[in-house]
């Protein structure tokens, strides 16, 4: 079996956890959590940085730190993960889905300007699949309506949107450090903030609310969203590995690219960069050009042994959307690529033979179902 994803753990990590073992620094509290989050912050040119246990609880403390309430409006893009639309659910404000760009299948500044109100709170900013979104435009629009910028890094470590970091612009950035991202702590995530209030506040918030004087009082039903030792040095130690693993990402995407290219009547490739962005390929998407395909597409290439993984789908359509039925928006770029894309299996499992044989089974696939 070819799997979609297969994380990779060097020698160099296993020594960095085990001396944290040594150590006893596994808590949540040990030092090195700390160390990690500075590190992280710096990479990113920010003054704070707050690990949690996850990208999703990293979303999560990111809307509830701005005091929501059931008036204000939070801007998502529809294509992308349901944790973006989960987090403003909790929140208590109201979802408000835009479209995508047909090309870079990420949100634009045109995409945000049509659905922003005077209701609008708060902006979430997605960076998908290894492409950045108008970080820098919407930063500047957001500015001027006193708009709230989020923005969501986690495909995009060490990505740039011209001259700045993906996670740099935001007034919180949150990224995750699942086994399939490019730095890794098994589970993890992390939020980055230039506001000493947010990450004040944020401490209080992924750790019940604990003080420092009288410390079993708690004015707040904080929970537990920390980040253990164990994972810290896992990270820290990945951290190192950053640009490598970019490198790699991106051989592996310039190859399907060169293998896919005279196909194009098929599928639909992924930009190789945007003005001077490459991609940074965290996933090969591709979109079918044959609608309702799709998923015999991923049933027929798994019998081959090739895992695949279909686009997200939809938010706007999710079912657990059951009060807002009346009002779902008419997406039509997200419904296009959510339905009929899917991407390939990528990583350091993967080298250049089986990227050809992936390629050809997938055309001679799509062209049996044609």
């Amino acid at each position: 079996m070819i799997n979609v994803f297969s994380p990779k753990i060097t020698f160099k990590d296993i020594i960095s956890v085990n001396r944290t073992l040594i150590k006893s620094e596994i808590s949540g509290t040990s030092p090195i959590v700390k160390d990690f989050e500075k590190k992280f912050a710096d990479l990113n040119n920010r003054k704070y940085g707050v690990a949690v246990s996850n990208g999703s609880t990293a979303l999560d403390l990111a809307l509830q730190v701005l005091d929501l309430n059931k008036n204000d409006e939070v801007i998502i893009p529809s294509f992308t993960i349901i944790s973006c639309l989960s987090s403003v659910i909790r929140s208590g404000a109201r979802p408000v889905f835009c479209d995508v760009d047909e090309m870079s299948w990420n949100m634009t500044i045109e995409d945000v300007k049509k659905v922003t109100t005077d209701k609008t709170k708060a902006v979430v900013v997605v960076h998908t699949y290894g492409l950045p979104s108008e970080i820098k435009k919407i930063k500047k629009f957001c500015q001027e309506k006193n708009i709230i910028t989020i923005e969501d890094s986690a495909e995009a470590h060490g990505l740039k949107n011209e001259d700045v970091f993906c996670g740099e612009l935001g007034d919180i950035s949150t990224f995750s450090f699942y086994a399939n991202k490019h730095i890794t702590t098994g589970e993890g995530g992390i939020l980055l903030t230039d506001n000493k209030e947010y990450y004040k506040k944020l401490l209080q918030m992924r750790n019940l609310d604990f003080k420092s004087n009288q410390r079993f009082k708690h004015e707040n039903f904080y929970w537990n969203y920390r980040l253990s030792g164990l994972q810290a040095a896992l990270g820290l130690s990945q951290l190192n590995n950053l640009s490598k693993t970019i490198g790699t990402k991106i051989q592996q995407g310039e190859h399907y690219q060169s293998l896919l290219k005279n196909h194009e009547d098929l599928l639909q490739l992924p930009l190789k960069q945007i003005n001077e962005d490459l991609n940074h390929y965290w996933v090969f998407g591709v979109v079918l050009k044959i609608s309702d395909i799709r998923d015999k597409v991923m049933e027929l290439m798994l019998k081959k042994g090739i895992e695949t993984r279909p686009f997200f789908y939809p938010l706007h359509l999710q079912p657990a959307l059951k009060d807002s039925s009346k009002s779902k928006p008419n997406l039509s770029v997200s419904e296009k690529i959510g339905m009929n894309g899917l991407y390939l299996p990528m990583g350091k499992h993967i080298n250049y033979k089986l990227q050809n044989k992936i390629v050809e089974d997938l055309i001679s696939t799509i062209l049996s179902l044609k």
